[in-house]
């Protein structure tokens, strides 16, 4: 299964050219993996961090294939790629139509308290192993 979050590339993305200033690509990686969080594990950042819980990045990989540009709309794919004990590892793409922009490898690590790794919630990893399963729509 893959997910998708579109995001428009506005003003506060952009270097003085009007293309995206590389590390807010990163933030948008972010992002995707906060909202996947959200709306396919059933647990938000900040019921997490509330908890003293969270899924720190524990490796950011990036290759850039062309720039995207002020007003454009990036498509962003996810898909999972490892469900391990603590962490998970997901490939992103963003497209902008038919145009690959940048490919993204992330690690994420589930951690309490000071930042030890923790085997994932079993409602999570449930939530997860499904999202992994289910036929892409």
């Amino acid at each position: 299964m893959i997910y998708r979050r579109h995001i428009q590339i506005e003003f506060n993305h952009c270097d003085p050219a009007g293309i995206v200033f590389y590390p807010r690509y990163f933030e948008m990686t972010n992002s995707v993996a906060e909202n996947f969080f959200r709306e396919v594990a059933g647990q938000s950042y900040a019921a997490m961090m509330r908890e003293l819980q969270g899924v720190p990045t524990a490796r950011l990989e990036a290759d850039f294939h062309a720039p995207s540009r002020l007003g454009e709309v990036l498509e962003w794919r996810m898909h999972l790629t490892r469900l391990g004990r603590s962490s998970m590892d997901f490939g992103l793409q963003a497209w902008c139509g038919d145009q690959h922009r940048v490919s993204v490898r992330l690690v994420l690590v589930f951690v309490e308290g000071l930042g030890a790794p923790k085997p994932w919630p079993d409602p999570v990893r449930a939530a997860i192993t499904a999202f992994m399963e289910a036929p892409d729509a």
